[in-house]
């Protein structure tokens, strides 16, 4: 997804400030005059299969393909936010005046044609993750007609029609869009589909995911569940509702208690706690005088309340921590891993345990607690179902077995593939012919656009997918966590942001 904000050190407006001052000034200051001559009304058509990455030069940002080829021209001084990366829809901030709040917005394709003629104004929906990190809405925009806001689709048809006071989205969350009418919100879905009635002081996610469901409050400060099929799941009754559920069993507040009950509102559990942060089937995480540990539904203890902290991982496995070091216990109160890692985190999307014992070197253990790779973990690809991590000097490859497979097995649509002989690193084609000579220091694997990265004497340079030089190892950038580059520009340090700079 989309991200960004301002490299430089000047005082100036970056894109997510913009967005919220638009949200802050709606309801007292409205646009007089349309941008339509700045606009139009055609939405981009394209069949091509390239991708589009914003790019900061000279202060001034624009937009290049994944051909490493300038689209837009660094002519912004705000970033410039690109939702959906395979698309060339492009929203740019204009002409802002710091002293009153006030700025322009267009939207551009790769041609720098003006789209979305028919709104007043078009502008990406920020969020933000767990991590803090921000990024957009792909598939849909804010758009304004009449001074009111609606939601548009990537043709620029408005899914939502414009009459809210203010749209934004919910944190944490993918495609939910809080709408607020009168003071009130409501909820909306990334189709422009509106799940929830502007009818509530207040909503909350109940859980991680969209499908998760919504905790409403009215105006009366009672609390209700509504799911994302606009059914309602508790009535808007209870003093109070956490957002932890599972097993269809919810924590809700009654007459000053907290309970946990079903959908039909029948308690299931007369166990007391101080916090409760997971329901796994008919077991609790519960804290305790501080303490972290499982009960059943009955109160019987299954992990002893002893932990400073405790999360699911995976079956009846839950990863701890003791003593300032983590590691897993079940739920038969058993040591399954030893308490001897910096950190500890199970991946569900791969079935792996990722582990530290230190902070320079990560143990990969399968789910039957045996280590499989001991090295630094570089990436991890579900959607090709391949581990990559540097082990000593090389990088090697694993499929989610923790069987080694060579990069021209698992990068098969690549042209070029690292190799390294006495110390220097090289490039060779799938046969294993030298492509590029042993010359460098050290270098990148080929990314999905073609470009390789290639370092001599401490600088960085890029090679393209048939191995000729594109630019010539000259950039330092030891405070860059990955180094990767798109024809001459290079991944900004700021993986946040995630732009390229020249």
């Amino acid at each position: 997804m989309g991200r960004g904000k301002r490299y430089d050190e000047e005082p100036k407006l970056n894109i997510k400030k913009v967005i919220s001052v638009i949200l802050a000034i709606a309801v007292i200051v409205m646009f007089a005059i349309s941008l339509n001559h700045l606009l139009n009304t055609e939405a981009p058509e394209t069949t091509s299969d390239l991708s589009y990455f914003t790019i900061l030069e000279n202060n001034k940002w624009g937009v290049m393909n994944s051909k490493g080829e300038v689209v837009v021209q660094p002519a912004y001084g705000e970033m410039i936010v690109i939702p959906d990366s395979t698309k060339p829809i492009f929203f740019c901030t204009y002409d802002v005046n710091f002293e009153n709040g006030s700025y322009k917005t267009r939207v551009v394709n790769e041609k720098e044609e003006n789209l979305f003629t028919n709104y007043e104004t078009a502008t990406p929906i920020d969020n933000y993750d767990e991590m803090g990190n921000i990024f957009y809405e792909e598939e849909i925009f804010r758009v304004q007609k009449d001074g009111k806001y609606g939601l548009a689709n990537q043709e620029g048809e408005e899914i939502l029609k414009c009459e809210y006071d203010s749209i934004e989205s919910l944190k944490n969350i993918e495609n939910a869009i809080l709408v607020t009418k009168n003071g009130q919100y409501g909820l909306a879905s990334g189709t422009g589909d509106l799940i929830i009635e502007p009818n509530y002081r207040e909503i909350k996610p109940l859980g991680k995911r969209y499908s998760d469901g919504y905790i409403v409050v009215n105006q009366e400060n009672q609390y209700g569940i509504i799911d994302s099929n606009k059914r309602t799941v508790l009535e808007t009754k209870y003093e109070d509702i956490k957002n932890v559920h599972g097993n269809n069993l919810y924590v809700v507040k009654e007459n000053g208690s907290w309970k946990i009950i079903d959908r039909n509102g029948e308690e299931k559990s007369t166990v007391s706690f101080d916090e409760i942060s997971e329901i796994n089937g008919e077991s609790l995480v519960i804290q305790r005088d501080g303490k972290w540990g499982t009960i059943g539904l009955d109160g019987t203890v299954k992990i002893n309340v002893e932990y400073d902290e405790l999360k699911w991982a995976f079956g009846e496995n839950y990863i701890a921590k003791r003593e300032e070091r983590y590691g897993i216990v079940n739920e038969q109160n058993e040591v399954v891993l030893p308490f001897e890692y910096i950190s500890l985190n199970y991946r569900s999307d791969a079935n792996f345990i990722q582990a530290e014992k230190t902070e320079t070197e990560t143990i990969v253990l399968d789910n039957t607690f045996q280590e499989k790779i001991v090295g630094i973990l570089s990436e991890v690809n579900t959607e090709k179902g391949y581990i990559r991590a540097r082990v000593g000097d090389e990088y090697k490859y694993y499929n989610f077995r923790f069987e080694e497979k060579t990069p021209q097995e698992v990068l098969t649509d690549h042209t070029l593939f690292l190799s390294i002989k006495d110390g220097m690193y090289g490039f060779v084609d799938k046969e294993g012919k030298v492509v590029v000579d042993y010359q460098y220091d050290d270098a990148t694997e080929q990314n999905d656009y073609g470009y390789a990265a290639v370092k001599k004497d401490g600088k960085w340079g890029s090679i393209n997918q048939e191995g000729k030089v594109v630019l010539e190892p000259s950039v330092e950038l030891e405070n860059n966590l990955i180094i990767d580059f798109i024809g001459q520009y290079h991944l900004a340090e700021d993986l946040n942001m995630y732009y390229y700079c020249k």
